[in-house]
């Protein structure tokens, strides 16, 4: 009997030795891998932050031994989803700020204004989030009613998409502007030949310039709020879509501190100091951080008027936006961004804007065999212009624009220009992959609504019945290819990310429903439970007050 039992304890001596060793069991899950396949899976090892291997719980369990285990417990898992357009820093500092998001009124801006004020008593007074288009009266407002509440105290509110503000007269003061003020690629309105207190687009830098001056501290709580928002919403890493040196050195000291987990594909902006920094130093790769790209901004926004149209606005006579960095420029930066091996991702809301940057990339990127160059929006395009979009050429696209601007769209372009607007699946078409992002804080951080918005092209009302442009809808396949693998691949980061498959590192997250099957109208009350970057948890919705 002894013999019996010293048997029996050797084999299982000997099995145990023979396993191999990881970190992390995940099991009793719906795994959607987003592999080439598209396979599905019931469980997957990780050791040193990264996926060991994916398949049958009972193979793994004969293979391996682990050191801790996660139960799923029947939900479903997906890759970690990247933001291919966000603004993290924004996001921050806004937080920091008077929310004026989901404001029906003028008089709504100004008494969450007021009550700001109140409770916080600033000497300069910041706010963004209004969006005249959501108002009865959907004229832009002016000063005179700031001028009235605050005569001493200077006021600057940024629309939506910060390519418009209101500011009054002690803030335009501040900034030197006055009528005879001229800046290129922008406008400050007149009213009765005065500064009426909206800017667009580039006069909004003077007014910036005046803001009082942050500490670092100030700015390290707007990255860690900010973080916090996107982990608790399953996020991975996020695509800062135009930033400086400064703030990248930031995120990267924090990351490598442990203080920040987040990782951050970075766009500089087009500053000649950071261009010099960046061009001649060359691709900057960390764990968290990828510098490779540089953000340009051709035109403004459709909400404010400022995109580049080829033919006046429908709802505006003989105007026909800004370029705020025309063609000659556009080549120039190209050239300096090609030869040093940069990625060139450029904002296109207009037709004109499309056109012109597409010309540029495509001769700029005939001897260059693999750029991935971005247009980022790529909202109005002409019909000849699609054709230009290609694997060299990426779309990097924001579903919730849609849904957001399809109210007043048609009122702004017309029905002709309208065929070739928010035109999602011919971009896949032409390209083979969309990046899709969430373009935060102009949207909501939330990649469900991105999810939601892709497929069914609906407000969270459920309107249209039928879908906005519904034939330019993506699948739910398509649209979560869009959120990570694809996102990936326009980040040149498709070895290593955008899939749970063996090497690639452990970023995923838990949903509590199944994203691909459950009815259109519950998605975006879906909820992340827990969210995974390097196989180790860094956001759970038991312990949390999100």
């Amino acid at each position: 009997m002894k013999n019996i039992l010293y048997l029996s304890s050797l084999i299982f001596f000997i099995s145990c030795a023979n396993k191999l060793k990881v970190d992390l069991l995940v099991k009793n899950a719906t795994i959607y891998t987003v592999n080439e396949n598209f396979d599905l899976a019931e469980a997957f090892v990780i050791k040193d932050g990264k996926v060991e291997e994916v398949g049958r719980l009972q193979d793994l369990e004969k293979k391996y031994e682990f050191s801790e285990t996660y139960d799923a417990n029947h939900q479903t898992i997906i890759p970690g989803i990247i933001d291919a357009h966000a603004h993290l820093m924004y996001l921050g500092t806004s937080l920091q700020q008077v929310d004026l998001t989901g404001t029906n009124s003028y008089q709504e801006v100004l008494k969450r204004v007021l009550d700001f004020q109140k409770k916080n008593k600033t000497a300069y007074l910041i706010g963004r989030g209004w969006d005249q288009n959501d108002w009865e009266i959907k004229k832009f407002p002016t000063k005179k009613e700031l001028d009235s509440l605050f005569p001493h105290l200077p006021v600057s509110l940024e629309r939506i998409d910060g390519h418009a503000m209101i500011a009054n007269t002690k803030a335009l003061n501040l900034a030197n502007i006055n009528s005879k003020t001229k800046v290129p690629g922008g406008k400050v309105m007149l009213m009765e030949g005065e500064p009426s207190g909206i800017l667009i687009d580039t006069p909004m830098q003077l007014v910036w310039n005046t803001y009082p001056k942050q500490d670092k501290n100030f700015y390290i709580k707007a990255l860690k709020d900010a973080e916090n928002k996107c982990l608790s919403l399953g996020l991975t890493t996020v695509d800062e879509a135009g930033t400086d040196r400064s703030t990248i050195a930031l995120m990267d000291s924090l990351q490598k501190t442990g203080d920040m987990v987040l990782r951050i594909y970075a766009m500089i902006t087009k500053d000649k100091k950071d261009l010099n920094y960046f061009l001649t130093k060359g691709i900057v790769k960390t764990d968290r951080m990828h510098v490779r790209s540089v953000k340009i901004w051709a035109d403004g926004s459709l909400g404010s008027r400022g995109a580049a149209m080829r033919e006046h606005y429908s709802d505006q006579d003989g105007h026909h936006g800004t370029m705020i960095t025309g063609e000659k420029e556009l080549d120039s930066l190209a050239e300096i961004i090609a030869k040093a091996g940069y990625q060139m991702n450029t904002h296109a809301i207009g037709d004109s804007a499309n056109s012109t940057v597409l010309r540029v990339y495509t001769e700029s990127l005939k001897n260059i065999r693999d750029p991935r160059w971005r247009v980022e929006h790529a909202q109005i395009l002409s019909p000849k212009d699609f054709n230009y979009f290609s694997r060299k050429i990426i779309p990097s696209i924001q579903p919730t624009h849609a849904t957001s601007d399809m109210y007043w769209v048609k009122d702004r372009i017309g029905s002709d220009r309208l065929e070739g607007s928010y035109s999602y699946k011919t971009l896949l078409s032409k390209s083979g992959l969309v990046a899709l992002g969430t373009d935060f804080p102009i949207e909501t951080v939330n990649p469900m609504l991105t999810f939601y918005a892709a497929i069914t092209r609906k407000d969270l009302k459920d309107y249209p019945e039928k879908g906005f442009r519904m034939k330019e809808g993506l699948s739910r396949e398509e649209t979560l290819k869009g959120m990570t693998i694809w996102a990936a691949y326009s980040n040149f980061e498709e070895k290593e990310k955008g899939s749970i498959e063996k090497g690639k590192l452990a970023d995923f997250i838990v949903l509590d429903h199944n994203i691909m099957t459950v009815p259109p109208k519950e998605i975006p009350t879906i909820k992340v439970v827990a969210n995974f970057i390097n196989g180790k948890m860094v956001f759970d919705r038991s312990t949390s007050n999100n």
